[in-house]
């Protein structure tokens, strides 16, 4: 009896634990519980090691404790789930079982743990590690002698107590200290035994016992509290703290940067350690399969002999070039070539990868997708199509949209560089050319940066505290870490000018200067750099054109016959294959047309003809008409800027070849055209001949509180009809023109600001009149289209009354945005940050759109204002357009076009055609025009 209710104990045991869910997936010895698939619940870096375990590389045994148990441990006050800890100890046994060690074992060799982070994107350096898990007074010298390695064995615990000590007890700086605490007693110590700052590879034993010392005595000052000698207790704080750091400030900062979502939360990976410091036999390192800042195929990254991976990551150490393997480690050389191509032919994508060679046998720790520049990006992805490894689509998803205009980014002027002298030499970590005021501190920078300076910041080493000032910075300059380091790892994802391991700049924190070739720089005094050759100047040089910008614009053939020029027009050509949205530009003179059109701009989506009144002495008229007291004076003011409009739209229209222009009519409210100081206005009255008193008092009378919601848009052409008639008039007359001299010409004049269809309705007669009056005065006949701009909430809700009388909608979304939320763009600086940093903003909603307010009023406005004009024209015109996220929106809105600022055309082409190639609407006929086009860039590119 007693055995039958034993055994049905146990079966309700098993039946609960069936139930349970799972929230730890192992890995090792070639088989995996989970594999590369699956980032959501795993995280990137635990799905990957998963995968590469599954494909057969040497991958030390672990496991991931799941992203779920990150969203737990918030929703539950920092708690964990009661079974964590059972499947965590079966996850420990399995590694115990395939590494043949006994974790906590003081009588053997212990098995000691590493345990990461790993977010579904990769967040390098954002969160919290802990290496040598597992190590206690007794563990350390059951490792020295199962080893035979005292000195290794110490070293191993010194880091432990500092990395566990920093990331989990928090022992950190002060804002008084200059320095990290912990390395403030290695400093301290190596003075005071050594009289010189020794490489840590060099302390002793005995050394490395004194610093275990020192630290438990500095964890005890600092916290109260003794170091933990239990392996399990250790584990859960380390595990914790990982956690804890999916919430800590550059996490935060990081997300925030990236549109990466706070719920999605980390994974934790808990990995057996394997030992890069064992001795010359041994090392650790970072690579990428290829050069992730220009692109080349080649192997390209850092290692250090005797060394663990945070020494190569810190900074703390310049390292030495991965190249260098191959004579100081020659078999783990061999062997990682072997597992890069691997990687590729697997992955099919460049990867970065982190390992560890124990006694000449190489180990992988991880692999990711590797960061890469824009131009890195633009060569892996032809190369890749080339060599067969991807397809043209999967290219153009490989470029971010986001990145793509660092490739249009200026460069140091040749001349310039021909006479400045280099006064310092480092590591190319981020291609391109910045000038800027040094600030050698994160929070000056960013205070800097806020008030509009140009911003280099300089940096012994970065840490991920220094990621604000990161932000704020056009380059990015330090004295130590390799290519591989915090600094050049942040500043290639970001697309910063960075400059790494520059050994001829001595950094001064606390004299606040940075000696360089003889010379000496106090904060605020400019230099430059170029990411691209590794090079530093004195003061701030002078910038040029990209290659592309040359070549595409000003058709300089050098430019013409580079490989990134060539690789850029290609994926342009592959974005034409893709794309089913148009893009078209924002310009308002015939020189903006054609740099657009060159980028591929298929029109102008909006011609803001209120610019053109700023030019020579148009103002004066402008301003004549705006005092006029009544129609008879007005039109007098406005024939005098009729020949002016005219002008400007036929350069416009003779750019454009045929291609369609929309023109809004004039939208600005009136004072924005009259002198506001006295000084101005005493001018004004002498050079148009009225009294100051009466300019003044017009000043005064069209004065408005909150001018984006007054006198302005369509309302000013209601209250005077002439403004829209003159305007009518200059547009049509130069469209007659264009066709007398045989130029095609498709106008599109667009009525801004309406709200209500009566509105419209009225502009629309002035406009049909005054065309049929232009054609019949010119005997010429063209097509041209009338609509409106939704940049209201009314006129988006009402776009089925508004349809009766539009053949077009554009989307100012600037407006709309700010009419919606209720919030000036100009005034919204004083509280954006807190309204990003607590997560009310997911983004500045004027850079990037917000789809679940704004966005739910242009697709009101889609679906009403097709329902009673089915073939309606549908762009957006605001700046939006320009950014990639708010152009995938549009894509789903199934709008005709975007339009943007002229450079950044390429941009909005590239968002577009990924948006298509995502979802699967990318023409057919298209991607046959594609295979074409690519062998016709093939052939020329060889020719």
């Amino acid at each position: 009896m007693a055995t039958r209710k034993k055994t049905a104990k146990n079966a309700a045991k098993k039946a609960a634990s069936k139930k349970a869910p799972k929230y730890v997936y192992t890995w090792g010895a070639g088989k995996a519980d989970g594999h590369g698939k699956m980032k959501e619940l795993l995280g990137g870096k635990g799905a990957n090691l998963a995968e590469m375990t599954l494909i057969g590389l040497p991958v030390p045994s672990g496991f991931t404790i799941t992203t779920e148990v990150c969203t737990y441990y918030y929703d539950h006050k920092r708690t964990y789930p009661k079974v964590l800890r059972s499947q965590m100890e079966a996850g420990v046994a399995n590694m115990e079982k395939i590494m043949g060690y006994k974790f906590g074992d003081a009588e053997g060799f212990p098995l000691l743990l590493a345990v990461r982070s790993g977010a579904r994107d990769s967040m390098p350096g954002m969160m919290d590690t802990v290496l040598n898990l597992g190590l206690n007074d007794a563990t350390v010298e059951s490792l020295a002698k199962a080893t035979d390695n005292e000195r290794f064995a110490w070293d191993c615990y010194r880091r432990f107590i500092q990395m566990y000590g920093d990331v989990v007890l928090g022992v950190q700086k002060t804002p008084d200290e200059d320095h990290e605490p912990f390395e403030h007693v290695i400093e301290s110590y190596k003075a005071k035994t050594y009289g010189e700052d020794i490489v840590d590879s060099e302390l002793t034993a005995e050394d490395n016992k004194a610093l275990v010392a020192a630290f438990k005595k500095l964890v005890l000052d600092r916290t109260g509290q003794g170091f933990p000698d239990c392996p399990w207790e250790q584990l859960e704080g380390a595990a914790g703290a990982v956690f804890s750091s999916w919430m800590n400030d550059r996490a935060i900062v990081y997300r925030r940067k990236y549109g990466i979502p706070a719920a999605w939360g980390t994974a934790v990976n808990v990995q057996a350690m394997v030992f890069g410091n064992t001795g010359s036999n041994s090392g650790s390192g970072v690579a990428f399969t290829r050069n992730p800042a220009n692109g080349e195929n080649e192997l390209y990254g850092e290692f250090l002999v005797n060394a663990q991976g945070e020494d190569v990551v810190a900074g703390v150490r310049t390292p030495d070039a991965v190249a260098g393997m191959a004579e100081a480690l020659p078999k783990a050389f061999k062997d990682l070539m072997k597992v890069r191509k691997i990687l590729e032919k697997h992955f099919k994508d460049v990867q970065d990868v982190e390992f560890t060679i124990q006694d000449g046998k190489l180990y992988m720790l991880q692999t990711r997708n590797g960061k890469r520049t824009a131009a890195a990006a633009l060569k892996f992805a032809a190369d890749m199509v080339k060599e067969k490894l991807i397809d043209w689509q999967t290219a153009v998803l490989r470029n971010p949209a986001d990145q793509l205009d660092q490739l249009l980014a200026p460069v140091f002027d040749v001349a310039e560089v021909k006479k400045a002298t280099i006064i310092a030499k480092g590591l190319p970590a981020g291609p391109g050319a910045a000038s800027g005021k040094i600030y050698l501190n994160a929070d000056r920078a960013e205070a800097a940066a806020n008030k509009g300076e140009k911003v280099l910041l300089v940096r012994v080493e970065t840490s991920p505290e220094d990621l604000r000032g990161m932000i704020a910075a056009e380059g990015i300059l330090t004295a130590r870490g390799g290519v591989s380091s915090h600094a050049a790892l942040v500043a290639r994802q970001m697309g910063k000018v960075c400059v790494c391991g520059a050994s001829g700049v001595d950094v001064d924190y606390e004299n606040k200067t940075v000696k360089a070739g003889g010379q000496v720089f106090k904060e605020g005094d400019f230099l430059s750099i170029d990411g691209t050759a590794g090079t530093v100047y004195g003061g701030a040089l002078a910038t040029e054109p990209s290659e592309i910008i040359t070549g595409l614009i000003h058709g300089k053939k050098a430019s013409q016959k580079t490989e990134k020029y060539q690789n850029f027009v290609q994926l342009m050509e592959w974005c034409a294959a893709a794309t089913k949205m148009g893009v078209r530009t924002n310009a308002d003179t015939p020189e903006q047309v054609k740099n657009a059109v060159a980028f591929g701009a298929e029109g102008i989506g909006l011609t803001r003809t209120e610019h053109m009144f700023f030019e020579g002495d148009r103002i004066d008229a402008m301003r004549q008409m705006i005092l006029a007291e009544n129609e008879i004076d007005r039109k007098k003011a406005l024939k005098k800027l009729l020949p002016h409009q005219r002008k400007d739209f036929f350069g416009i229209f003779k750019a454009l070849d045929g291609k369609p222009a929309t023109i809004r009519l004039l939208d600005p409210p009136l004072h924005e055209f009259l002198p506001h100081t006295k000084e101005q206005q005493m001018d004004l009255a002498r050079t148009i001949g009225v009294k100051v008193e009466t300019i003044m008092q017009r000043v005064h009378d069209l004065h408005e509180f909150n001018p984006m919601l007054g006198h302005r848009g369509c309302r000013l052409a209601i209250s005077y009809p002439e403004i829209a008639e003159m305007q009518a008039q200059a547009i049509f007359e130069a469209a007659a023109q264009c066709v007398k001299k045989g130029i095609p010409v498709e106008p599109e004049v667009m009525v801004p600001l309406v709200g209500y269809a009566r509105e419209l309705e009225l502009q629309v007669n002035i406009i049909h009149r005054v065309a049929e009056e232009v054609m019949a005065a010119k005997d010429v006949k063209f097509k041209y289209l009338v609509g409106t701009m939704i940049e209201v909430p009314r006129g988006a809700v009402t776009a089925d009354e508004i349809a009766e009388h539009a053949q077009f909608f554009s989307f100012g979304t600037n407006d709309l945005t700010q009419t919606a939320l209720g919030v000036s763009r100009d005034d919204m600086g004083s509280f954006l940050n807190s309204y990003t940093e607590n997560d009310i903003y997911p983004k500045n909603p004027f850079a990037s759109l917000d789809t679940t307010g704004v966005g739910q009023l242009m697709e009101i406005a889609v679906e009403k204002g097709r329902s009673v004009r089915n073939g309606i024209k549908l762009g957006i015109c605001g700046e939006h357009g320009g950014d990639p996220d708010s152009v995938t929106f549009c894509h789903k809105l199934g709008l005709n076009y975007v339009s943007c600022s002229p450079y950044r055309v390429p941009v909005a082409r590239l968002a577009a055609a990924q948006a298509a190639i995502n979802d699967g609407s990318a023409p057919k006929a298209a991607r046959k025009a594609k295979k074409k086009s690519t062998r016709k860039a093939t052939k020329k590119a060889k020719k």
